[in-house]
């Protein structure tokens, strides 16, 4: 018999607490430059993000945007949904220069 699906729900506070979380979000919206043009996909990941962080969770954001074709772009940067995300949370969402890197681990290290 299959084990059943576990979900977030399942942690005990104990196991989240002052933990760092790493969670891949959607946040694939459509842009109209540096516009967003629908946050959709940023709204829906707010409640799971709301969730951690009141259980005592330090919370680590990853995601792309586009598919650039010879290494980063600007207008696929992912600076316009920290923004949006920021006011959704109420609180400043800082964004990584990459996704790895001494300059990323301090990020991750200061960060809670």
């Amino acid at each position: 018999m299959a084990a059943r699906k576990k979900t977030i729900e399942d942690l005990s506070d104990a196991e989240l607490k002052g933990k760092k979380v790493l969670i891949r979000c959607d946040l694939n919206v459509p842009l109209d430059g540096k516009i967003i043009t629908d946050d959709t996909r940023i709204r829906r990941s707010i409640p799971t993000i709301e969730y951690l962080r009141s259980k005592g969770a330090i919370v680590a954001v990853c995601s792309h945007l586009g598919r650039p074709k010879d290494g980063p772009e600007d207008k696929f940067s992912l600076g316009p949904c920290a923004l949006r995300m920021g006011e959704l949370l109420k609180t400043e969402v800082k964004l990584a220069p990459d996704c790895i890197g001494d300059e990323v681990a301090e990020m991750v290290s200061a960060a809670g």
